[in-house]
């Protein structure tokens, strides 16, 4: 977890509750963007999040009428990033550099085909991506190739 913790809006909190509520999995973490809501689970939640065929999912989109990603959590910084760009498949370990300025950089190798979608239209993926790589890791940018 990030230092200091993750600051959530009001808002966000009320969709933790509503989501954790509807679905038993606990959130670590969530995110609005536009129409997206990003929720991190507890690692081991993401079945419980998702189960019955992704119903209670499809309940919580049409109640808070935004579209939903759920992202499991995970203590290593190379397991959670690659959990990021699910669905894009992740064809090699997620490297971790450090520049000589000290800010960290993860490298993210996708199967060609998936490129678009790791990167998502007007790169909405990937700044989601880098937005909670930063919040939880202090990941300072993320190169997906």
């Amino acid at each position: 977890m990030s230092e200091g913790g993750v600051k959530l809006t009001e808002k966000e909190m009320k969709y933790i509750q509503m989501f954790e509520g509807v679905t038993g999995a606990a959130v670590v973490d969530c995110v609005e963007e536009g129409d997206l809501l990003t929720f991190v689970v507890r690692k081991g939640d993401l079945k419980k999040a998702v189960s019955g065929s992704g119903g209670k999912i499809k309940e919580l989109v049409r109640y808070f009428r935004k579209k939903i990603k759920v992202v499991e959590y995970d203590t290593e910084a190379q397991n959670f990033i690659k959990n990021l760009f699910y669905p894009a498949e992740v064809v090699e370990p997620v490297r971790l550099l450090e520049k000589p300025d000290g800010k960290k950089v993860a490298i993210v190798t996708v199967n060609p085909r998936d490129k678009g979608v790791a990167i998502g239209r007007d790169g909405k993926n990937i700044n989601l991506a880098r937005l909670l790589a930063k919040r939880h890791f202090n990941i300072d940018h993320i190169l997906v190739r």
